[in-house]
């Protein structure tokens, strides 16, 4: 029909899974395309400005939907071998012999490595350097992802084949799978320093005296679940030798963290290795570690033949880290206004195998244990514990989705106890300007929490089975590590060139940078181009994480940007021709439990509000979110990435789960992992707030995160109105 109406598009698309957009974007483009057919409207461009708060057009849309955007398993080169890997075959093995006789004896086989081939360190990792690249004889596996060979051979069958042909010695153990056992006396130590992979602690005024003054004190435990990213597009990499290096062509979060550990596993100069990022198909932080990378390095430079390492489905689903399983115990106590004055957390995760980015995870969770929410006494004690289940790692949100459904969860039954709505709750707590954070940071007057609330008041009253739920989350990596955004601006042939080692993993950067550019300088977009993502050509600008490129790498372009203005004045490029502008943007911060009076932990912070309402049959209707998202760079893009977020946190909350037995993981296909289809989606109203804008970026806020961060505590708070009972588990 050229007369589609949402609900026919959304059953015909019912058996494809989208993770990025939450599918409202695909439908509405389904009805323009049906609109163009009819001939109601054209296909031709309006011109708008590019600068920032236009609804501008991604530059990538073109090739992605054409199908000739190149992802790293679409590139191809001659003598290329293909890469299989051999792993764990229990979660806990001690290995005694790997026998590849029989495997380098196969006809087509090129290399067949072991822990013994590495000729650098063997052990990586992104913060804590406790990952081997493959498991030596003699050493326990930690997990049923451990990589024990490497095989290169000239068909992806043969490769297959010959890791089927090594032979592996090994005695079976017993895997510790849960946290509390892992820290038990007496049980076996995973890593040299213990199964305890960090500890926070965060405390602040006397909570036991405060705890007793107060009219009301609940305690209540929650827990989540272990989930899977689902990026559609599984890891690869094609590892490249040349004559003085090594070129890997892959799809990461950080290239110039993928050169660091791969120069160091290979013992080669960071110089002599390149890393170039090619399209991203999602990532949602499973793209932050190593996976297939340094496989692919380390045999293209045994072979001096470039080597191509994809993994299958069911192999990027059993490697690759996930979103951390949580228990906490959350106790608050408020006055008979319902102002609450103590919190008390213990928060206890399951790390998994290997460290990823648990610690800095486990920071995040206790951080924001508090939520948006301005409590003056505070004890919280965080443990990040390993285990020999999949490691466990960065995740969108970093934490704060487990722990804001637990305080979430508290004010709902603080509301019921001091006799006041749970919007009214969150009103009365609610950060202000100069309130206080968990870390001591006063905030400032871009503190827009209260705006959200106000906004979604009407809505949440008039609709009998509603959900509500607020949130913050923090922009950059903070607490007193290193944190820069970078960018060159170079004018070359009459173009300018925007470069920058920031990774666009499918979130829109790279219009945002444009439009940063276009923003500042008169220029033609046309004569723009930004390239993104490659240790031979752009300046580290940091990870792809903490939602921080838009507000870091966008201020970087900003200050390149105010340079080329001053020169170019309305003139034409080619009078510039070779200047190159630099930018630099460092966030400087406080570590945490600073001796400071007023430290600063985070350069910005976003805020937002969802609701969620129920129908009569309990089924999720509407879910209405209102940002505080300082500076609109692109609304579209904005309410993309919104869109999807929502529907990610909605899948959190009702139906992801990856399920473990013993440490082996008991979903194997995509389709298993209980992500929502098109025809459970449900009607979705945006609402931005935009005031009180920070200086830098002009104001931009990142919302990759916040987005899918409050939205399991409003679907927990809408079913507990709509059967009374209360849900302390995810999924519920």
């Amino acid at each position: 029909t050229l007369y589609p109406s949402g609900e026919e598009i959304k059953k015909a698309l019912r058996f494809n899974i989208c993770r990025c957009t939450g599918y409202k974007k695909i439908i509405e483009a389904i009805q323009l395309a049906a609109a163009v057919f009819r001939e109601e409207i054209s296909l031709e461009s309006e011109t708008v400005s590019w600068g920032l708060g236009e609804r501008v057009v991604r530059e990538d849309v073109t090739p992605k939907v054409t199908g000739v955007a190149e992802y790293v398993d679409d590139l191809y080169l001659p003598d290329m071998l293909y890469a299989k890997v051999l792993r764990s075959p229990r979660p806990r093995i001690y290995v005694k012999r790997i026998d590849t006789s029989r495997a380098r004896a196969l006809p087509g086989v090129e290399a067949v490595l072991t822990a013994e081939n590495i000729p650098g360190h063997r052990f990586q990792g992104y913060i804590v350097q406790d990952w081997p690249a493959l498991v030596a004889e003699g050493e326990e596996t930690r997990y049923l992802g451990d990589a024990l060979a490497l095989v290169a051979a000239v068909t992806p069958e043969l490769a297959l084949q010959a890791v089927d042909l090594i032979e592996i010695e090994y005695e079976e153990l017993e895997p510790i799978t849960d946290p509390v056992q892992s820290l038990k006396e007496g049980s076996p130590q995973l890593h040299p320093a213990g199964n305890l992979l960090s500890h926070t602690h965060l405390k602040r005024g006397n909570l036991k005296e405060t705890l007793e003054k107060c009219s009301h004190v609940i305690t209540n435990r929650y827990t989540t679940p272990m989930v899977e990213h689902a990026f559609l597009e599984p890891e690869s990499a094609l590892a490249v030798p040349g004559r003085e290096g090594l070129t890997v062509f892959t799809g990461t979060q950080s290239v110039h963290h993928d050169r660091k550990q791969i120069a160091s596993l290979l013992g080669l100069p960071e110089d002599r290795v390149r890393i170039i990022n090619k399209y991203v198909g999602g990532a949602f932080g499973g793209k932050e570690d190593l996976s297939v990378q340094h496989h692919g390095a380390l045999l293209a430079w045994v072979t001096k033949k470039p080597v191509k390492l994809t993994l299958t489905r069911e192999e990027s689903l059993l490697v690759h880290p996930k979103r951390h399983p949580m228990e906490m115990v959350i106790t608050t106590g408020c006055n008979s206004d319902g102002k609450i004055l103590a919190l008390q957390a213990e928060i206890a995760f399951d790390t998994g195998a290997y460290a990823s980015l648990g610690g800095p995870v486990l920071e995040r969770a206790c951080t924001h244990a508090t939520g948006p929410y301005s409590i003056p006494i505070i004890d919280i004690n965080g443990y990040a514990v390993y285990t020999n289940n999949p490691p466990c790692g960065a995740f969108r949100g970093f934490g704060v989705p487990q722990s804001s459904f637990a305080i979430e969860g508290q004010l709902d039954l603080m509301a019921e106890k001091v006799g006041i709505s749970p919007w009214e709750m969150r009103y009365r707590n609610a950060l202000r300007p100069g309130d206080r954070l968990a870390t001591g940071q006063v905030v400032g007057e871009d503190t827009n929490v209260v705006d959200t609330l106000l906004a979604v008041k009407e809505e949440y009253e008039k609709n009998p089975y509603t959900g509500i739920a607020c949130a913050i989350k923090n922009a950059g990596l903070g607490v007193g590590l290193a944190d820069t955004g970078r960018a060159v601006l170079l004018v070359e042939k009459g173009r300018l060139k925007v470069h920058t080692g920031a990774a666009c993993i499918g979130q829109g950067l790279a219009v945002v940078l444009l439009q940063m550019v276009c923003e500042t300088v008169d220029i033609d977009p046309e004569l723009v181009d930004v390239v993104l993502a490659d240790t031979g050509l752009t300046p580290d600008s940091g990870a792809t994480t903490a939602s921080r490129q838009s507000l870091f790498t966008g201020e970087a372009v900003r200050r390149a940007a105010e340079k080329l203005a001053r020169d170019y004045r309305g003139g034409s490029l080619e009078e510039l021709e070779g200047r190159r502008y630099e930018g630099e943007y460092l966030g400087k911060t406080d570590p945490l439990n600073s001796p400071k009076s007023d430290p600063v932990t985070h350069v910005a912070y976003g805020f937002a509000t969802h609701v969620v309402i129920l129908d009569e049959k309990g089924l999720v209707q509407k879910v209405i979110a209102a940002h505080d998202v300082g500076k609109i760079a692109n609304p579209l893009g904005l309410e993309g990435q919104l869109e999807g977020g929502i529907v990610m946190g909605l899948g959190f909350a009702l139906q992801e789960e990856f399920l473990l037995e013993e440490g082996v993981p008991q979903i194997r296909h995509f389709g298993k992992l209980g992500l929502f289809k098109s025809t459970q989606v449900p009607q979705i109203e945006l609402i931005f707030v935009e005031k009180g804008l920070g200086q830098e970026a002009y104001g931009v806020k990142g919302v990759g995160e916040i987005a899918c961060i409050p939205t399991a505590g409003a679907v927990a708070g809408a079913y507990y109105k709509y059967d009374g009972r209360r849900r302390f588990s995810l999924p519920l």
